[in-house]
């Protein structure tokens, strides 16, 4: 069981036969009532987010999801293949379920495909990935030049540093 109290960005549980994961949490006190938490919420099996209000205190169940690692292989169009590094199988995976992180995608990067109850609910990309700039635009700092080498934090797909 998880309280809402131990609610922190990237903690799994299930609640009315969801299962939804945290994306970000806020604890507001409140002078008499206690302390209200409000968090905002991504349904895996949907994709959905949503923002919900809790009492401190409230008690949920924890869900296991299987982390097994991946290699990016390639897409056809419809669908990305990984291959799991342990057994060698080929995994197509949706492009739905990909479109968060499909800009981040490059052949060969390491992954790790999720599964909740034997099924494939998604994939994690390590913190971060480093790609090669193709275009820059004027936005962009001076220093970086269509060609080089940046690590990008993919939780927020923001540039961390030149690689």
């Amino acid at each position: 069981m998880i309280s809402t109290g131990d609610f922190r960005s990237g903690a799994m549980f299930e609640m009315d036969g969801q299962l939804l994961e945290v994306v970000s949490v806020e604890h507001i006190k409140l002078a008499r009532a206690g302390a209200v938490i409000k968090a905002k919420l991504r349904n895996l099996l949907t994709g959905s987010i949503f923002e919900q209000s809790f009492r401190s205190g409230d008690k949920f169940p924890t869900v296991r999801i299987d982390k097994n690692e991946a290699t990016y292989l390639y897409t056809d169009g419809t669908h990305h293949y990984f291959m799991d590094t342990r057994t060698y199988d080929q995994v197509p995976v949706d492009e739905e379920m990909l479109e968060s992180v499909l800009p981040l995608l490059k052949e060969g990067s390491v992954a790790h495909l999720l599964r909740y109850q034997g099924k494939l609910i998604g994939v994690e990309l390590p913190i971060n990935v480093e790609l090669r700039v193709v275009k820059t635009d004027p936005q962009v700092p001076l220093f970086i030049q269509s060609g080089d080498v940046i690590r990008v934090d993919t939780r927020t797909q923001t540039y961390m540093e030149r690689a």
